[in-house]
């Protein structure tokens, strides 16, 4: 069976604001104030760690890694209380996706958010049913761009990983397809825009409205 599996914070939805307001809300706590903004949405789509990384960084003051590592579950409780509040799909994306299920596509998700933070957005956002497998930060011991939890989400989803593709929005999904060694699709509607086009993906996708047929191009 044919897959498409799809990246989740930047590429099915827009996640960046609830992101970046659990990031701010562990800086608040430690006295700082508000120190990331829409700006910074890009690095909210790399993650939380990430996020506290920045942040440290426009201190001033010297930081570790200990410290994102001991703010980071501040940060994941944050998130979960947060966790759809701003969120919202990108326009057209659950027609594409019942699309490609009405035309035989099996669908799939595979992020790194954290699985139980991912299952329940997708439960909040109404789509969950939309999707016959969804993989995690930590469904395995690997995330990606190792291959092996896309590689999962594909055989659980029901396809074969020859006859598959990823949707994702930065260098990471690249590198998560290239190591699984199928199409990579990258969205031009995320904070990056169309210099997404730096890596050299197999297509891109401006609108979900052309994904049917991207993935018609793309998988034999």
């Amino acid at each position: 069976m044919r897959t498409v599996v799809f990246d989740l914070d930047g590429t099915l939805a827009d996640t960046s604001a609830d992101l970046l307001a659990a990031a701010n809300a562990c800086f608040e706590a430690l006295g700082h104030g508000a120190l990331l903004g829409p700006q910074d949405a890009l690095t909210a789509f790399h993650g939380g760690r990430a996020m506290l990384r920045l942040g440290f960084g426009r201190l001033g003051a010297p930081w570790t890694e200990a410290d994102v590592s001991r703010e980071y579950p501040r940060l994941l409780s944050t998130y979960a209380d947060v966790l759809d509040r701003e969120t919202r799909l990108y326009p057209g994306a659950v027609q594409a996706v019942e699309a490609l299920r009405a035309a035989g596509y099996a669908t799939a998700i595979c992020t790194n958010k954290p699985e139980g933070l991912a299952v329940e957005l997708v439960k909040r956002l109404g789509i969950a049913p939309l999707f016959g497998a969804l993989v995690g930060a930590d469904t395995f011991p690997v995330r990606k761009p190792d291959p092996m939890p896309y590689v999962a989400a594909v055989e659980r989803a029901g396809g074969k990983v020859a006859r598959s593709m990823l949707i994702g929005d930065t260098q990471t999904d690249r590198d998560t397809a290239r190591a699984a060694g199928v199409p990579i699709v990258l969205v031009t509607f995320g904070p990056e825009g169309h210099s997404i086009t730096r890596l050299q993906p197999d297509a891109l996708l401006q609108h979900y409205d052309d994904l049917p047929a991207l993935a018609q191009s793309l998988i034999s």
